[in-house]
């Protein structure tokens, strides 16, 4: 036996989390009878299970991408705006994939996509603290009290933040704007740039580099490839 959420997940239909909103939502059904309790365990080898109207079966082969996101792009499968989202990139068709986690429309860096629904669900749990390196670019400068109050952990939406690196890199733009490295470990929406808006700072680039050890590295912006054994591996460690 194993819980409802997890054997949607291992079916690659998307992330335990977002299994249990299909749940209570009334879109899952085990032998003909919708269940919108959470906690429900199903047997994998002998029940039916439909979600959305599809019948739906473990995965027998896992795939695991890294994707450079461009800028002007959403991470989702479908659009209701009908801007391009980052399938439009991707010429994978036969499974489906889904983004570990978010970056919006005008960030750009690495992201990744999978079929593994478990470890997604790992990877974007808050329990995990996982480092994410970002490139960040500001108009003007910082004074030095302001980045120590952003590395020391402000308040977002009444939570406060783990403590962050912020590492100065260097004036560009004919020394218009400032160019920094910052790591946080929470996934909160839009955080890096809420960040730099509470020191009246607005962030006019921002792309992720890196995720844990896991690095964007030469990829191109716009492209993607499978990641290696080792990295997966990696992936799987935290």
């Amino acid at each position: 036996m194993v819980r409802l959420n997890k054997y949607i997940a291992d079916c690659g239909v998307c992330s335990r989390r977002a299994a249990d909103k299909l749940i209570m939502d009334g879109a899952v059904s085990v032998n003909g009878k919708i269940v919108k309790e959470l906690g429900v365990s199903v047997d994998e080898t002998n029940d039916s299970v439909i979600v959305s109207g599809h019948k739906v079966e473990p995965v027998s082969r896992y795939r695991y991408i890294m994707f450079n996101k461009p800028k002007g792009c959403v991470c989702t499968v479908k659009d209701e705006k009908g801007r391009k989202t980052i399938f439009d990139y991707i010429d994978i068709k036969d499974v489906r994939l889904y983004p570990v986690g978010r970056l919006d429309y005008d960030t750009e860096g690495l992201i990744l996509l999978t079929n593994d629904g478990s470890l997604a669900y790992k990877l974007t749990h808050p329990s995990q603290d996982i480092p994410k390196t970002y490139i960040v670019k500001v108009e003007g400068t910082v004074p030095e009290n302001d980045l120590a109050t952003l590395r020391n952990g402000i308040e977002l939406d009444g939570i406060r933040l783990h403590k962050s690196k912020i590492k100065f890199l260097k004036m560009e733009d004919e020394d218009t704007l400032s160019r920094f490295e910052i790591t946080i470990y929470e996934g909160r929406n839009r955080q890096v740039r809420r960040m730099f808006e509470t020191i009246g700072k607005e962030v006019v680039f921002l792309k992720r580099v890196s995720v844990g050890d896991l690095k964007l590295g030469g990829l191109g912006r716009g492209l993607w490839r499978y990641l290696t054994d080792k990295e997966i591996e990696l992936l799987k460690t935290y």
